[in-house]
């Protein structure tokens, strides 16, 4: 496996009638990168999207070309392969708490001042993971561009057939990437998440009814990112609500769910 892959037989594309987690189940699968190889994918992949892609790093400060950082080392990491070529779509990582350090286990506690990032009630840091590092390659996208696909994918009448599949594969892929961080927060017994995200980001998972509750004004992070945070079963009860196709799809079909209820008690 790698970012370019390989395709090694045809895949049968979904029904006409798919759901939208069928749809995403034919493309995309989110995985543990839970290996030292997979590792390593993860850490390539964020040097070509953080370094190379949007220049946040300089070359000459990553030469094995992988990008890392102190956190790694107690954080988990999931990658989303596009199941037809076999390449790397994105990659995400969720910050573990550090028990022994309750007060700056976490990154978001080293850059964001707010007065509830130190109420241990309002801001349970060690029940909650931070998501960072959500990164998706422009090389992907282009590449996606260049690849044919069923028709299932593009129902944009009117739109030029690739730029249609483009469009529409571009939230399979943030919906298997949050789908990662639930399966990451389950395996790691943590019923909250916290992240400072762009606001682009946040508007486009608010469209699917993923939203944050902000902590304090936007912070200077690889430009303005804003820090935020929510229960688990808070924000799924709120994606059910309004988008039960997409909480299908980040539950797999709401086995997650029950098991952040089942932690949720416990706490």
């Amino acid at each position: 496996m790698s970012e370019q892959g390989t395709t090694t037989e045809p895949m049968a594309g979904p029904a006409p009638n798919a759901s939208l987690r069928d749809l995403y189940e034919t493309y995309f699968e989110a995985i543990p990168a839970d290996t030292a190889d997979l590792k390593r994918e993860v850490f390539r992949l964020r040097y070509q999207v953080l370094c190379v892609e949007h220049g946040y790093f300089t070359p000459d400060e990553l030469p094995d070309q992988m990008e890392q950082d102190h956190h790694d080392d107690h954080s988990a990491h999931c990658l989303l392969i596009h199941k037809p070529t076999g390449n790397l779509a994105g990659t995400v990582r969720l910050v573990l708490p550090k028990e022994p350090a309750p007060g700056h286990g976490l990154p978001i506690q080293e850059y964001c001042r707010d007065p509830l990032i130190q109420d241990a009630a309002a801001f349970p840091v060690l029940q909650m993971g931070e998501i960072s590092r959500l990164s998706v390659s422009k090389q992907f996208r282009r590449r996606v561009t260049d690849t044919e696909y069923p028709d299932a994918l593009d129902d944009n009448i009117g739109q030029p057939r690739r730029e249609g599949e483009i469009r529409r594969l571009m939230p399979h892929i943030t919906l298997g990437l949050m789908q990662g961080v639930l399966r990451m927060c389950v395996e790691n017994n943590l019923p909250y998440v916290c992240a400072s995200m762009e606001a682009q980001l946040l508007r486009l998972l608010a469209r699917v009814g993923i939203r944050f509750d902000n902590i304090g004004p936007p912070v200077e992070l690889f430009g303005l990112r804003q820090p935020c945070y929510r229960k688990g079963t808070e924000l799924l009860d709120e994606v059910r609500r309004e988008h039960p196709d997409v909480w299908d799809v980040l539950t797999v079909g709401g086995t997650y769910a029950a098991a952040l209820e089942a932690l949720s008690g416990s706490h």
